[in-house]
């Protein structure tokens, strides 16, 4: 694809559905590894593009900006920098069901920081669901740019997104509504819940009791009893202090991303799937599919 020799998916076949096809892929000559995204089928390449092109100037924490396009007349992709990740329904698949409150608490803290610095560049995101979390040592990044969307009255709506999981669309955006901030604390509420529950929208009592009153306002069809995003971060961080982060803001997702805020067994397939990108072998053919990305 382009430059690169594709080696390996980091998505499972039927785990999750996400708009856009993820690869680990690398130069031929070994110098540079990335992540790789092609349109998934159905996906409008021209607004795939044009997406991408705007997520290089996507700011946050917790985000993995483009960093390059495919040349204009050819096939659609875009390439991030490498990092070894796992997205979060592959994550739920390994661990063996829901993740630990504790992984639950700092995940939401740390996306919805990122909702907050999307929103403040005039964007929603209108994609967010489990695929387009990807889970790595150091926290989550929010992936699957191709959903952004310009919060302006010509944005596309939400039928309009192949490939983004309707389940964890707000019931407005679903329906053919503009996308909104508060479509993205939907999305929110309904990832977290996958998280805990392995569903994006459980039964109330299937939730945690101590997020089940937080996710069952983010998921309330009637927008204005959704929480702010400030709100989130205050609840799910409460009694951990946050850390200045700059031009007046703080960093609260960093005081509950310390070691063990990830389950062992996750940080075993990150370092498996590290080291075996690092010893693989370049395929002489383009491959899209591998069997290193997740063992132990």
């Amino acid at each position: 694809m382009g430059p690169y020799l594709l080696l390996t998916s980091i998505d499972q076949e039927g785990v999750g559905a996400a708009p856009a096809a993820r690869c680990i892929a690398r130069t031929p000559g070994g110098d540079r590894t990335v992540l790789l995204s092609t349109p998934a089928p159905g996906v409008d390449p021209n607004r795939f593009m044009a997406e991408a092109d705007a997520a290089r100037y996507l700011l946050g924490s917790w985000t993995l900006p483009t960093v390059e396009l495919a040349p204009p007349g050819g096939a659609p992709w875009h390439t991030r920098p490498y990092v070894p990740v796992l997205p979060l329904p592959t994550a739920l698949a390994l661990h063996g069901g829901p993740l630990p409150e504790r992984t639950v608490r700092a995940l939401g803290v740390a996306l919805a920081e990122t909702l907050s610095v999307v929103h403040g560049q005039s964007l929603v995101h209108a994609g967010l669901s489990p695929a387009a979390v990807l889970l790595s040592f150091d926290g989550p990044r929010l992936d699957c740019f191709g959903a952004v969307r310009a919060a302006a009255p010509d944005g596309a709506v939400g039928r309009e997104l192949p490939g983004v999981d309707v389940t964890a669309l707000a019931p407005e955006q679903a329906a053919g509504g503009q996308p909104r901030p508060l479509g993205d604390v939907y999305a929110l509420g309904a990832t977290l819940a996958y998280a805990a529950t392995g569903h994006t929208v459980p039964e109330r009592d299937e939730l945690p009791a101590p997020l089940r009153s937080l996710v069952s306002r983010c998921l309330s069809r009637d927008p204005v009893r959704r929480p702010q995003l400030v709100d989130v971060v205050a609840e799910l961080s409460a009694g951990h202090a946050s850390r200045p982060a700059g031009f007046g803001s703080t960093d609260h997702a960093s005081t509950l991303l310390t070691p063990g805020w990830l389950p062992s067994r996750l940080v075993a397939a990150l370092a498996h799937q590290a080291a075996s990108v690092l010893d693989a072998d370049l395929p002489t053919q383009p491959a899209t599919t591998g069997t290193y990305g997740y063992g132990y």
